[in-house]
C-alpha cells in the first residue's frame, strides 16, 4: 500500500463506527478476515501465496490495516457507513470532473468531494453521529 493508502486505512480503523467484518482484506497480501474476537479485533484470517493456496493464520495482537483498494473491503466499509448514519440508501457517487461524494438521505456533506471512493467512505464514517 502507498503511504496515502496506509494513512487512509489508519483513519478508518480510528473511527468509532469501525469494526472488522468477515471477508475484509488486510494490508497483508491475500489475507482476509474470517473471525473477530469479542471486542471486534481481527483474530483469524486466511492467508496464502495465492488466492488458491490459503491457510488459516491467527492474528491475536497482530496489528493489521484494511486494504481499501479491495472491492470486498470497500463493500464492508460502505455497510459500516450506512449503519453509522442509519441510511440504507446512502451510496458513493462519482463525477469525472468533481470526484467522489456520498448520495443519500443522511446528513452527510453532499458538497464535499474526494479523490477516491475509499476516501469519501472514510470521511463519512469519521463524520457519522
Amino acid at each position: 500500500m502507498t503511504d496515502e493508502q496506509t494513512a487512509l486505512a489508519r483513519r478508518a480503523v480510528a473511527c468509532k463506527g469501525w469494526r472488522w467484518m468477515p471477508g475484509a482484506a488486510t494490508d497483508s497480501k491475500f489475507a482476509r478476515i474470517v473471525a473477530t474476537d469479542a471486542e471486534g479485533a481481527p483474530c483469524a484470517a486466511e492467508e496464502g501465496a495465492s488466492e488458491d493456496d490459503c491457510y488459516a493464520v491467527w492474528l491475536d495482537g497482530v496489528p493489521v490495516l484494511p486494504d481499501l483498494t479491495d472491492p470486498a473491503t470497500l463493500g464492508c466499509l460502505l455497510a459500516l457507513v450506512r449503519e453509522a448514519w442509519g441510511d440504507p440508501f446512502l451510496c458513493p457517487a462519482a463525477d469525472r470532473e468533481t470526484g467522489w461524494w456520498l448520495d443519500g438521505y443522511a446528513a452527510v456533506d453532499y458538497l464535499q468531494s474526494y479523490r477516491s471512493e475509499a476516501e469519501a467512505l472514510v470521511a463519512a464514517l469519521e463524520g457519522a453521529p
